[in-house]
């Protein structure tokens, strides 16, 4: 095409391939020559030895042979404010060289949207690295709580862990004494579902809404084995085959409205995002690319995936273009729509 040159050309391409995971020979070899010798940090945006945490190790054990010039992978928590303290250090504070990515908590993604929050960053402008499992969540009470069913929770109050807003384990419950009209009183402030979980043990609150089904019965094998814990209700779209089974219900089949059902679902595709990776704005597209397919690479190693299915852990990834994808048309939703849903995070305790 007269009066553009042919580097123009290129860039398009580049870009093109880039968004598509797919990185041109030339790119890889810069790109391996970037990484090689260097240290890449996955940050999770909560404690210790919870399942972020856990899915962070599983990855790590296994991202450097998939990237070029295969760095070091470290990784380092950050926990504090629904994961929003290590999304706003990765968007603001973190090198934008392609060095630095974070697993946070869907609420990152979403609460800007419709959270009560105001938060120092954009969701659109992250690179979204990859999703490492899409997560059913449940609301589960102990055996001697005040309710032992869903429906008690409409007539008896009782006490959650959480961690803060933007969180699933506050923004749920939230949404569901909101929409449904359950009693749940939440307690803010644990650091993740470590912190939420030892506190259930000790009976400091009655049990939690918003963590995820995955994992939970082999880190507390106990729990359901015994019947320790009471699974009430799943906040999903579809809900766990194994849950489903169990005749455990859905919490938008309690849905009074088909506005309130269309919401509850919005809210829901927290779900969807599961355990979302990503990273700061503005690292460069070739190195994006690369860590894009270092992710799907990953979790399609038969060594991870061996190692993996050991933990019975859910390795149901999603790619990074599909997730940013996804971000787009929930940003896009009507405005009507996000604005009945930024009701529903609103938290009051019951009367």
């Amino acid at each position: 095409m007269p009066g553009l040159a042919p580097g123009i050309f290129f860039s398009w391409g580049l870009a093109i391939a880039c968004w598509l995971g797919v990185v041109p020979a030339s790119a890889q070899d810069a790109v391996a020559d970037f990484y090689r010798g260097k240290q890449v940090n996955i940050i999770v945006g909560s404690s210790a030895g919870g399942g972020y945490d856990t899915y962070a190790r599983l990855i790590s054990r296994h991202f450097s042979e998939h990237m070029p010039g295969n760095p070091e992978i470290v990784v380092q928590n950050m926990p504090g404010a629904g994961s929003a303290k290590a999304a706003g250090y990765v968007y603001s504070v973190a090198p934008k060289d392609g060095t630095m990515m974070a697993a946070v908590f869907p609420g990152v993604l979403l609460d800007p949207l419709i959270g009560d929050v105001q938060v120092q960053y954009d969701p659109n402008n992250f690179g979204y690295v990859g999703n490492a499992n899409a997560d059913v969540y449940i609301c589960f009470l102990r055996s001697d709580a005040p309710a032992q069913t869903f429906q008690d929770t409409f007539s008896h109050e009782v006490i959650l862990g959480a961690s803060n807003a933007g969180g699933t384990t506050r923004d749920l419950p939230a949404m569901l004494n909101n929409l449904l009209g359950t009693k749940f009183r939440v307690v803010t402030g644990y650091a993740g579902s470590k912190e939420i979980t030892l506190a259930i043990e000790r009976n400091e609150v009655h049990g939690a809404c918003g963590i995820g089904w995955t994992g939970l019965p082999t880190m507390h094998p106990d729990w359901f084995s015994k019947k320790l814990m009471n699974v009430v209700v799943q906040v999903d779209i579809k809900g766990h085959p194994d849950l489903n089974k169990l005749g455990v219900p859905l919490a938008a089949q309690f849905a009074r409205t088909d506005e309130d059902r269309q919401v509850i679902e919005l809210i829901e595709s927290q779900g969807v995002f599961g355990r979302p990776y990503i990273a700061p704005p503005g690292v460069p597209a070739e190195r994006l690319a690369a860590l894009r397919k270092a992710f799907v690479d990953t979790f399609n190693d038969p060594a991870l995936r061996a190692e993996g299915a050991k933990m019975e852990l859910d390795l149901d990834y999603m790619s990074g273009g599909d997730l940013q994808a996804l971000v787009g048309k929930l940003y896009a939703l009507p405005p009507s729509t996000i604005a009945r849903a930024k009701q529903a995070l609103i938290y009051t305790p019951p009367k």
